[in-house]
C-alpha cells in the first residue's frame, strides 16, 4: 500500500517511519483519543499490534519484548489515566536501561482548553517515569518527533522516551515520512571510575562485583567478568 506524504495523516506517518526505523510490534491499550493509530496500523498492516487489556501488561510486555529482541517496541496508551494505569513497568524499565518509545494520546490541540474529563497534565504525568517527554504540534512534524523518540530510546544505555500524540494531529492531513536519527553513542569511559575499580580489586580486600542491565544478556561480557572474577579472587 503505497502513498505519498501528501496523502497520509500524521498518525499514518508515525506508523511507517517508526517501522521503516526498525520497529516491528505495538502493544496497545487504545481509547477513542488512539483511533487515528489504530486507524493507520490496521490500514499499513506493517507493525503487528497486540492488544493487552490493561497498560500494565502493554508496558510489561513491550518490556520484556525489548530485552529478549534488543530493540524497542511501541506502546500506545490512553490519555494522563492510562499511562498512569502503565506506569509501574515504565519505572522497571526505565531504571533496567530498557529501550521503549510510548505513544500516549491526548486531547486534540484544539479542544484542550475546554478541560474535558479525562484531560490532565500529559507531560507532567509522563516526566518522572520516562528520559525524554514531547509533545506532537502538527502533522508534518509528527513522524519527524516519532524517529528523535526512537533515537534516544535506542541510544546506549537504552532509555524510555515518550512521545504525547493529541488526537487531531493525527488524524490530521500532511503526514511526512521521516528519516531515521542516529542513536547517541556511549558515554566515554570514566578514567576515575575504572582506576578505582582496578585499586579495589588489587587491594587484597574482599571485593564484589555488581552487574546489572544489558551485561547479563551478554554472553562476551559474563565470560570476561568471570575472568575477572578468577584472576582477582572477586565474587
Amino acid at each position: 500500500m503505497s502513498k505519498t506524504p501528501k496523502e497520509m495523516n500524521g498518525a499514518e506517518s508515525v506508523v511507517r517511519s517508526l517501522h521503516a526505523g526498525g520497529v516491528e510490534v505495538c502493544f496497545a491499550n487504545p481509547g477513542t483519543s488512539e483511533m487515528q493509530f489504530v486507524d493507520a496500523l490496521d490500514r499499513t498492516k506493517l507493525m503487528r499490534c497486540v492488544l493487552g487489556l490493561f497498560e500494565g501488561v502493554v508496558t510489561g510486555a513491550a518490556d520484556g519484548y525489548a530485552r529478549m529482541a534488543g530493540k524497542p517496541a511501541v506502546t500506545l496508551l490512553h490519555l494522563a489515566p492510562g499511562f498512569a494505569n502503565a506506569a509501574a513497568n515504565l519505572h522497571n524499565a526505565r531504571k533496567a536501561r530498557v529501550p521503549m518509545v510510548n505513544l500516549v494520546g491526548d486531547h486534540a490541540l484544539r479542544h484542550q482548553k475546554y478541560d474535558a474529563p479525562l484531560s490532565a497534565d500529559v507531560e507532567g504525568a509522563c516526566a518522572p517515569f520516562s528520559d525524554w517527554v514531547r509533545s506532537g504540534r502538527d502533522a508534518g512534524s509528527f513522524a519527524a518527533d516519532a524517529m528523535t523518540a526512537l533515537a534516544v530510546a535506542q541510544s546506549k544505555p537504552g532509555k524510555v522516551a515518550t512521545l504525547i500524540a493529541p488526537a487531531d494531529i493525527g488524524w490530521d492531513a500532511g503526514g511526512k515520512m521521516a528519516e531515521a536519527v542516529a542513536p547517541a553513542a556511549p558515554a566515554p569511559l570514566d578514567e576515575r571510575a575504572l582506576d578505582a575499580a582496578i585499586n579495589a580489586l588489587e587491594s587484597g580486600e574482599k571485593t564484589v562485583l555488581l552487574v546489572g542491565s544489558a551485561l547479563l544478556e551478554s554472553q562476551e561480557a559474563m565470560a570476561l567478568l568471570h575472568g575477572i572474577a578468577e584472576k582477582t579472587g572477586a565474587d
